[in-house]
């Protein structure tokens, strides 16, 4: 197991180089100049000139990536052009809101999608057949921004002042404030340096931090503004999970192993759970795990409809700013995340079925 790891990882290293190259190239393909964006219309061409030395844009396109890369090796993701900030902080700033974001929409995706494609199985032609597939098809074939905005004006605006009223859009409710943990503990306050921005990094996933200090208010602050936006960006996942289970059980139960079963007597329902469903959940995991790309990408849309300050809008904003570095340096975040997530699927293979082995 650990040789496949190691494997695995070595593996990604050209895979993660190619990912920042191609950014890296197509950023600079795309029309416009970042030191005019950054500062302004009526900025003097020695003006912008500086500017372009200043971030080594005035280089050849080589010599920026060859520097680029040793950036990258020294743990420095660069400083934004138009923010001039170190794109580091903006990770840490921004990118805990998007993970929380897409955690809670994968867990929603899980828990309705598997669920959905069981029963969708068991019950195979019936009513409830048709009608959870009438609702995974519905799930896939409507846009975030549409389910989003739907959803908002519904439970927000028609349902305001009920038990179902929820919040249209932010983090949190004018005047309920996650404390963060250095504060809470009493370490670190104020202070700089990798444990301080570690703890800063943990502080942004608000549900985590307010369960763990017990900031009850504003942990249910927190789940009610998450609610809409995870249900809106994990009904696509949850429509392709769906159907992916009923599938892979559909060709599972059709194996001579599943028919010996049912000859042993074993009812249709244990046999489902015992020997049908851990044999169908490999190709539903594989699905689960490339899940995590594509919420991560719809975090854009979803995060502008309910007004979210994550990665997805300070992509946005980078990229009409065409602010290369930060583009690169967040894609590069996304991409590590996605082949660890990769990694983890491929790991459970082989305790989901004993007869794969790593080596």
């Amino acid at each position: 197991m650990a040789r496949y790891i190691i494997r695995r990882l070595l593996l990604s290293v050209p895979i993660l180089v190619g990912i920042i190259f191609l950014v890296f190239v197509l950023a600079r393909v795309i029309p416009g100049n970042p030191c005019v964006d950054a500062l302004g219309e009526r900025a003097t061409i020695q003006q912008v000139s500086a500017c372009q030395a200043r971030f080594g844009l005035d280089l050849p396109i080589w010599n920026q990536f060859v520097i680029y890369i040793q950036q990258i090796a020294g743990g420095d993701l660069g400083t934004s052009f138009r923010l001039h900030e170190p794109v580091t902080d903006l990770v840490i700033q921004r990118l805990p809101t998007t993970v929380e974001l897409s955690f809670y929409a994968l867990i929603f995706a899980i828990s309705v999608g598997v669920p959905l494609g069981i029963v969708s199985a068991y019950r195979r032609g019936s009513k409830v057949d048709v009608g959870s597939m009438v609702i995974a098809n519905l799930g896939f074939s409507t846009p975030v921004f549409v389910l989003g905005l739907v959803m908002a004006f519904l439970f927000a605006v028609t349902l305001k002042g009920t038990f179902l009223s929820l919040p249209p859009g932010g983090r949190l409710s004018p005047g309920v404030v996650v404390q963060p943990l250095d504060k809470v503990w009493g370490i670190f306050h104020g202070a700089t340096g990798p444990l301080d921005s570690l703890l800063t990094f943990i502080s942004g996933f608000y549900s985590l931090t307010a369960l763990i200090t017990f900031q009850w208010n504003a942990l249910v602050d927190t789940l009610r503004h998450l609610l809409l936006p995870a249900i809106a960006l994990g009904t696509i996942p949850m429509a392709i999970i769906a159907r992916i289970t009923r599938s892979s059980l559909l060709d599972v139960m059709g194996r001579d192993y599943v028919r010996t079963a049912h000859a042993k007597g074993l009812s249709n329902w244990l046999v489902l759970v015992r020997h049908a469903l851990p044999n169908a959940m490999l190709p539903v995991v594989t699905i689960i795990g490339l899940q995590v790309g594509l919420l991560l990408s719809g975090a854009v849309l979803t995060e502008t409809v309910f007004n979210l300050a994550g990665v997805g809008s300070a992509l946005v904003s980078a990229i009409e700013s065409r602010d290369y570095v930060v583009v690169q340096g967040f894609v590069i975040v996304i991409a590590i995340i996605f082949m660890a997530v990769n990694l983890l699927v491929d790991i459970s293979y082989a305790y989901l079925d004993p007869r794969v082995r790593l080596s």
